[in-house]
Formats: C-alpha cells, structure tokens, sequence
C-alpha cells in the first residue's frame, strides 16, 4: 500500500472514528487498515489516534495530519480528473449534512435526479439539529440555517428563510386564534430550546416600528423540545403556537394541517448558507453539488438584500 493509499485509509478511520466501519467501507480487512494506521504513525514519528474499546479519536497532531491529507487527497483527485470533459465523470464519496427540515421537505425529495446525474458518486446525508464540526467529522460541506459563529470555515449566502407562526386546526377549535400580540398571554407555545432545560426565549417578532427590532415575548407552554421533527408535530397535535420556515410548512398549509396566524408580528428571517472548511481546492464533487443545492433552494429563499414580505 503506497503512502497516498495509506493517506486515504486514515482519512477514511478518522471520519468514521472506528477501524471496522473504515475497513467495510473500503472493502479491507480491518487488519490491512489498522496496519495502514500503524505505519503512517511510524513513519511520521507521532500518535494519530486515540483507540479504546469503545471509540477512536483523533489526536491534535492526528487532527493536523488529517486536515492536509483532505487536501493532498483533494489535490491528487482534481489532477486525475482535471482533463474530463463531461461533469458525469465525477467519483468518489460526499460527506454532507444539513437540518431535518431541509433534509426531508427539499434535498432528498430531488436528491435522485443528482444521483441519477452523478452515478459514480457515493452520498453520505446526515441529518440532524446538532451543529456538527464540519472539520473533525470529515464533513465536505454542511448546510445551516441561522446565524455564523464559526469564523473557521467558508461562508456562501444563499438567502434566507421566510418565518411564518403556526397553529393546528385542532388547537384553533380549543384556544382560539390570537389576532394580536396583547392575546398571546392567553395562548400556549411549543417551546423549541437546543438543551433540554434551558429557558425559552418566548415567541420571537420583529418590530419595524422599532428599527425594525428583534424582540421576544414570553409565553405561556406546559412542552419543551430539543428536536424539530417533535417541534412540528407537537403543533399537528394541537399542543401550541410554533414558529417555522415557511418552505417547512407550505404543503401543510395547502392540505389545511396548519394555519398561519400573526402574519404581521413573524420572526425575523432565518439566514441560509453553505459551509466548508478552508482548502486550496475544492473536489469537483463538492462544487458540483453545493451548486445543485444552491439551485433547488432558491424557489424557498427570499434573496440576499431583498425585504422578506
């Protein structure tokens, strides 16, 4: 096995954090991988990894190695495919992840004209509300929706998300619907909070008359959650007032599952964007598909610079 080979393997471990779902994943024996591992460590004199009988993971210097072998692995994949003609040719696995609601209401419901476009490629799709570190988990790119706070990586503004206030039918015929903010107090909210027990900031407005302003009314709610599946389907099932992307709901609209309520008092738009570490080059792979996404998303965006009605 050559050092580039070698290279791969680790990368492939270090992404997986397990030697058996590295091996299965490359067709090796685990034998072959761990003694890949075990060379490359020889060679460059330090410990890559930390291995328990639970979990593998990357040391700091295994963390610093594996962020130039994405690079040189990168470098070596653009010169092997630099001179094909047609973006068919493109190979080789996509690691990406984006929220549930964008998952399931947009990306995979188009997601096999992508593949059926690029048959050689091989996606790897999570899926979840936890912010993923983009760089240790081996992600080329992720998908967020909401504000930045990772200065380390690269940014590419889609737009944003337009928010609309929701109720079920069913709550409708128990609590009425609020026509104004002064009825909030005698409503109930499904509480959306990242850490089970953390406090909610109540039901989110934007005042034009104030800047416009974000601000936040507490409200009334017997249930928290930490999830959005469990978000939107508490409000399905008549629990509380929530506060979604209108892309998130729009079919439920149509079919009379939701009504909009407080249309002039929604929250302030949510920011979406792409982001992926710093390299020299991005794989083809990656650039054509953030390309895609960027495309299916625009119908649900209200553009950059553009006042969200």
């Amino acid at each position: 096995m050559s050092l580039l080979q070698e290279m791969g393997v680790y990368a492939r471990v270090a992404e997986l954090a397990s030697f058996t779902q590295a091996a299965q994943s490359l067709g090796l024996p685990k034998a072959s991988v761990s003694a890949a591992v075990q060379r490359l460590e020889a060679v460059l004199g330090t410990r890559l990894l930390h291995r328990t009988t639970r979990r593998v993971q990357m040391t700091q210097d295994g963390l610093a190695f594996y962020e130039r072998c994405k690079d040189m692995l990168a470098d070596v994949e653009e010169l092997q495919t630099m001179f094909r003609p047609a973006p068919s040719a493109l190979r080789g696995r996509l690691r990406i992840d984006m929220p549930l609601g964008a998952a399931r209401n947009i990306v995979v419901p188009r997601l096999p004209e992508f593949m059926a476009a690029h048959p050689a490629l091989e996606v790897e799709l999570s899926s979840t509300d936890r912010r993923v570190d983009v760089v240790r988990e081996g992600f080329d790119c992720v998908l967020r929706a909401g504000s930045l706070v990772d200065s380390s990586l690269v940014a590419r503004p889609l737009g944003h998300y337009r928010m609309v206030n929701c109720v079920s039918p069913g709550y409708v015929a128990t609590h009425g619907i609020p026509f104004t903010l002064d009825d909030l107090p005698r409503h109930r909210l499904v509480h959306y909070v990242p850490t089970l027990g953390a406090r909610s900031a109540g039901f989110e407005y934007v005042d034009e008359a104030a800047g416009p302003q974000t601000l936040f009314l507490p409200m009334p709610g017997p249930l928290s959650v930490n999830n959005s599946e469990a978000y939107l389907a508490a409000c399905l099932a008549g629990l509380g007032m929530i506060q979604v992307p209108e892309a998130a709901v729009r079919r439920l609209f149509a079919d009379g599952q939701l009504v909009e309520v407080l249309p002039a008092w929604r929250a302030a738009p949510l920011p979406v964007s792409l982001l992926y570490a710093h390299r020299r080059h991005l794989p083809q792979r990656v650039q054509a598909f953030m390309a895609w996404v960027a495309e299916i998303l625009q119908p649900h965006l209200v553009p950059i610079g553009t006042a969200p009605p």
